[in-house]
C-alpha cells in the first residue's frame, strides 16, 4: 500500500526513473568512447531509484558512502550465489560455527543495516506528519499509530530488515538483468539493429522514452521478456511456506514446511519455448511480430507472493535499455561469436561474466 502511495506503478515512480536514466547516460559519456566495465553504472542506476522510494533521495556515483555500498551489496550477492552458503543451508547447525564466507555476509548484512540506521535516524529528526516524504516515514507514522499495540509487527528492526530487502532485491536483480541484456546485444548484433529501428521510428532522438512507447515497440519488448526467461534469474524461486496443511497429488505438505518451486522448470518449458535454450526474441512475438504474451513468463514467481517490485523492474529495464540504445551504439571488444554469455555461477541467483565494451555514442 505505501509503494503505492509513493507512486509504484504511476506516472511519479516512472518520472524517478527517466531521471535516472538520463543521470546513467551521462555516467556513460565520460567513458569518452573508451572499453569499460558497465557493472559499477548500471548497479547505480537502480540502486538510486529504491534510494528516491526508501530515503527520498538518490545519491551521486562518486559518493563515497553510496560507492562502499554498493561493493558490500555486490559481494554478498557473491556470497549468496557460492557452494558455502549451500553448505551453510544445509546443515547450518555445524556450519555457523565454522570460519567461512557466511560470517563475511553476517558483517556485510550489519554493514547495510548499519547504512540504513543512520538514513532512520535522521528521519526521525525530520518527520512531519502531514508531509511524509517516503518509504520510512510512513512506516514510521505506522509504528507511532500501533505502539499501543504489544504484538505490532511495525518495529524498528523490521523497518531496517524490509527496507535491506527493498535494497538486495530491487537493484541487483534488475542491475544484473541490465548487464546480461547488454551482453546479449553484443552476442548478436543483427538484434540490436531491431531495436534501434524501433526506438529511431518510435521515439526518435530527440525527446526521452517513457512507458506508453512500449505498446509500440513490440520487439523491444519480446527482447526484454527473453532476457528475463533466458537468464533465469533466481532458477528456485524465493523460499515460501505451506500456510496449512495441503494435499498436492499423493503428498501431504505440513504447514510451515518451507517450500522451493523450480522456476526453471517453467521460463525452459520447451512445449512453450521451443529451443528453450537458444535466446530468441520470437518467444514473445506472434506471426505477425506482434507482442504475445504467455502465461509462462514467470521470472517474478506468480500469486499472491510474487515479486511487490515487478511493475517497477520491467519499468526500468524498458527505460534504461532504450535511454542507452538511444544514444549510443554498443562495440564489442571480441568477435561477437567468441562471446560466451554463459553465467560463471548460478545457484541462488546467477553471477555473469565480468566483460567491456565501448559506447560510442549514436549518429
Amino acid at each position: 500500500m505505501t509503494l503505492r502511495n509513493l507512486g509504484m506503478g504511476k506516472r511519479s515512480i516512472e518520472e524517478r526513473v527517466q531521471e535516472e536514466a538520463k543521470c546513467l547516460v551521462k555516467e556513460i559519456k565520460k567513458a569518452n568512447g573508451e572499453p569499460c566495465d558497465p557493472k559499477f553504472m548500471l548497479e547505480c542506476a537502480p540502486c538510486n531509484v529504491i534510494c528516491s522510494v526508501v530515503f527520498h533521495k538518490r545519491f551521486e556515483y562518486n559518493d563515497q558512502k553510496f560507492l562502499y555500498l554498493m561493493e558490500v551489496l555486490d559481494e554478498s550477492i557473491k556470497i549468496v550465489t557460492s557452494p558455502w552458503i549451500k553448505m551453510y543451508n544445509f546443515i547450518p547447525s555445524i556450519v555457523h560455527y565454522l570460519p567461512g564466507p557466511h560470517r563475511k555476509f553476517l558483517n556485510n548484512s550489519q554493514i547495510l543495516h548499519n547504512f540504513i540506521g543512520e538514513r532512520v535516524k535522521e528521519h526521525l529528526e525530520t518527520l512531519d506528519i502531514n508531509n511524509p516524504r517516503d518509504f520510512i516515514d510512513y512506516f514510521l507514522m505506522k509504528m507511532e499509530q500501533e505502539k499501543q499495540n504489544q504484538k505490532s509487527e511495525f518495529t524498528m528492526e523490521n523497518l531496517t530488515l524490509t527496507i535491506s530487502e527493498l535494497f538486495t532485491a530491487g537493484s541487483e536483480t534488475t542491475s544484473t538483468t541490465l548487464r546480461y541484456g547488454l551482453l546479449i546485444l553484443l552476442k548478436y548484433p543483427e538484434i540490436t539493429d531491431k531495436i534501434h529501428e524501433e526506438i529511431d521510428r518510435v521515439i526518435g532522438r530527440e525527446r526521452c522514452p517513457c512507458l506508453k512507447d512500449r505498446n509500440s515497440m513490440p520487439y523491444t519488448d519480446a527482447f526484454l521478456h527473453e532476457i528475463q526467461r533466458h537468464l533465469d534469474l533466481v532458477p528456485s524461486n524465493m523460499p515460501h511456506a505451506a500456510k496449512e496443511d495441503t494435499q498436492f497429488r499423493q503428498y501431504v505438505i505440513p504447514k510451515g514446511t518451507t517450500i522451493l518451486t523450480s522456476l526453471t522448470s517453467v521460463l525452459y518449458d520447451e512445449e512453450v519455448f521451443p529451443n528453450a535454450d537458444q535466446f530468441d526474441p520470437n518467444h514473445f512475438l506472434d506471426e505477425s511480430g506482434n507482442f504475445k504474451k504467455s502465461d509462462y513468463f514467470i521470472p517474478f514467481s506468480i500469486g499472491k507472493r510474487a515479486c511487490i517490485g515487478e511493475g517497477l523492474a520491467r519499468m526500468e529495464l524498458f527505460l534504461i535499455f532504450t535511454n542507452i540504445l538511444q544514444n549510443f551504439t554498443l562495440k564489442p571488444l571480441i568477435d561477437p561469436k567468441d562471446i560466451d554469455i554463459t553465467p560463471i555461477a548460478s545457484g541462488f541467483g546467477c553471477v555473469l561474466p565480468p566483460y567491456k565494451l565501448y559506447f560510442l555514442p549514436s549518429l
